[in-house]
């Protein structure tokens, strides 16, 4: 499977992602339906979480690519399953970052990274990957800050690839595969920038 910028780059215009399967291989796969987190009104934080971001002094310290492979590493240790992210595909992403195309945003308490997501920025899309948490709303924190960067750049789709609990408590909805590529075109269309 080849996993170069290029073809990766590509497989997110078209709507396809990577992932690593139980057996330790790399194939390309699409949802549908697709998952997207709304980037308008129906965006959702929920009470206790505004709560706990308006304390002051801040009870996470917020860093984007600060520390983009640990994010990465992160994010692959919480799988339980083993499954999706392998070291092949940091290696790829890594290089995606070099790039200016892959991201995360951390949360970072007392000198230590606890939580963050990374995905991949291409146009006005966003497609998140993964995220993590080693204290409680860390993850919750950095998806919170993410969708506030995308809105201030003007970003138009934030991709989930699936809808979770997790994330339904945000907004986040399924559309079917035949909308999510028409928002994808669009998306990819329009030129934004992730830093």
């Amino acid at each position: 499977m080849r996993l170069d910028p290029e073809t990766l780059l590509s497989a997110y215009a078209q709507g396809v992602f990577p992932m690593a399967g139980r057996d330790g291989v790399i194939r390309f796969y699409t949802a549908e339906p697709r998952g997207i987190v709304p980037l308008d009104e129906r965006f959702h934080v929920p009470q206790t979480l505004r709560q706990l971001m308006r304390k002051d002094p801040p009870v996470f310290d917020v860093r984007i690519n600060y520390r983009f492979e640990a994010t990465m590493r992160g994010c692959m240790e919480a799988r339980e399953d083993g499954t999706w992210i392998s070291n092949e595909l940091i290696a790829a992403y890594l290089r995606l970052h070099a790039m200016g195309f892959a991201h995360s945003v951390e949360t970072w308490q007392e000198g230590e990274l606890v939580g963050g997501l990374y995905g991949v920025s291409l146009g006005a899309a966003f497609f998140g990957e993964s995220m993590f948490h080693r204290r409680t709303d860390a993850s919750k924190v950095a998806l919170v800050h993410l969708v506030n960067r995308l809105r201030e750049r003007k970003f138009e789709l934030l991709d989930s690839q699936a809808t979770t609990p997790h994330l339904r408590r945000f907004g986040a909805i399924d559309v079917p595969a035949g909308k999510y590529l028409e928002m994808l075109g669009k998306a990819l269309g329009r030129q934004c920038e992730f830093v």
